[in-house]
């Protein structure tokens, strides 16, 4: 009978039907058909799956990437990068890279960072003679690191519904979102050994780099707050997004001098409508995820697990599979809130650790932002760098298979997730 809950979930997002309408109306025939359940239980879950106090720092990670971009923070990053790596054939896209590194330590979300730093980017590059399918499609796959470094929004998710340590989370994303910077970045050093972009020659002396250090000190302790905060423990998760947000929002305003109270009040009023869209979808899923429990979804597929004798690695390769399948399908949030629960249970059965578990999912579903057909980093980028949507897709798949090359690795690797968090905590 639990399968009628997912196919009817499949049928109202086929008839086009926003996630959390799907998931609630699903839920809502489910426990009318069901007869088992009291019509209060919808209450009491819409409740409880935003009752939890960790939820309010994903507006404020949110908040403060959007704070770096309208501060002119972002431009900034972007020309103390190109100083180091602007003088590469292709310079332009290893900066794109860069920045998005630096830029994935504060706001934790893709789309988020890919708008920031496109943003500032692709008119540049498109001066400088860069190819537009390119230049859109680099930019879409370095932010594919922002939910893997530190902070990360998927990572809150996971960690809220599942009780696994966000910390520990958070740091086991640091390999390999460095790892994934790497390998983007060999791929641009293949991809432009052929093709004659400019490179970006600029004065290297001690009073240019005094300079460039002086205009981004202050932009680039930002991320050290976070990352800083969380791994010592000094403050809560909540609390370091909220002084990682005031911090930024000091600096923009009364040293940079790049804000003004009217656009502080229009971010807030973005973020604010964006939030609403998160919380909305984490209440239904908390209805949904009664449901799954209740029936003891998780327990019946660890006992199906256990009796196809899968290894550890053979329930990996299919987990990837499935996650990698549903990126194309779906959007990640709630392919994540339904079925990662679903999946931990069997997950620590064959003894996999939890954390690696979590960074595994996690990167599978931020590659299926690269994915058609709903890619939502390709739609993103596409718009902003006003090119068709076949053309990005045709172009990106490069760094497609490189960031599954990663994937592949910190699989079956665990070393690559579990040390950092192992050595911290």
């Amino acid at each position: 009978m639990i399968i009628f809950l997912f196919v009817m979930l499949f049928i109202f997002i086929g008839l086009g039907f926003s996630i959390w309408t799907a998931m609630g109306m699903s839920s809502l025939i489910y426990i009318l058909i069901q007869g088992q359940y009291s019509l209060r239980i919808i209450v009491s879950t819409l409740v409880s799956g935003v009752d939890n106090i960790s939820l309010v720092a994903i507006p404020f990670f949110i908040l403060a990437g959007e704070f770096m971009n309208q501060a002119g923070i972002t431009k900034k990053l972007a020309d103390f990068s190109e100083y180091f790596v602007g003088r590469f054939k292709g310079g332009l896209a290893y900066v794109a890279i860069v920045v998005n590194v630096i830029m994935a330590g504060v706001s934790g979300s893709a789309p988020a960072d890919a708008s920031a730093v496109s943003s500032v980017l692709l008119p540049t590059m498109a001066e400088k003679g860069y190819d537009k399918e390119f230049s859109a499609s680099i930019n879409a796959a370095a932010a594919v690191m922002g939910p893997i470094i530190p902070p990360s929004i998927p990572m809150i998710f996971i960690g809220i519904i599942s009780n696994i340590s966000i910390g520990k989370l958070f740091i086991g994303g640091v390999i390999p979102g460095l790892m994934m910077g790497a390998i983007l970045s060999f791929m641009v050093y293949i991809i432009c050994r052929k093709k004659d972009y400019p490179i970006i020659k600029k004065e290297m002396n001690p009073r240019m780099l005094i300079k460039l250090f002086r205009d981004n000190f202050l932009a680039l302790i930002a991320p050290l707050i976070i990352i800083f905060g969380v791994v010592f423990g000094i403050v809560t998760l909540v609390e370091v997004a909220i002084l990682a947000n005031l911090y930024i929002l000091l600096i923009s305003y009364f040293v940079y001098r790049s804000i003004n109270l009217k656009k502080i009040l229009e971010i807030f009023s973005k973020i604010a409508s964006f939030s609403a869209s998160i919380m909305i979808i984490f209440a239904v899923v908390g209805c949904y995820q009664y449901i799954v429990a209740s029936e003891q979804l998780g327990e019946k597929l660890s006992l199906l697990i256990e009796n196809l004798n899968l290894t550890r690695w053979q329930f990996l390769l299919l987990v990837n599979i499935f996650f990698l399948f549903m990126g194309c399908i779906m959007d990640a949030i709630p392919v994540m809130l339904i079925f990662f629960p679903v999946l931990l249970p069997a997950a620590l059965n064959l003894g996999i650790d939890p954390v690696h578990f979590g960074v595994i999912v996690v990167l599978n579903l931020m590659i299926g932002l690269l994915t058609p057909p709903i890619g939502a980093l390709l739609f993103l980028l596409s718009k902003i760098a006003k090119i068709p949507f076949m053309s990005l897709v045709s172009n990106v798949w490069p760094f497609t298979v490189a960031l599954i090359i990663v994937l592949i690795l910190i699989t079956y690797i665990p070393g690559l997730v579990t040390f950092l968090p192992g050595l911290i905590f």
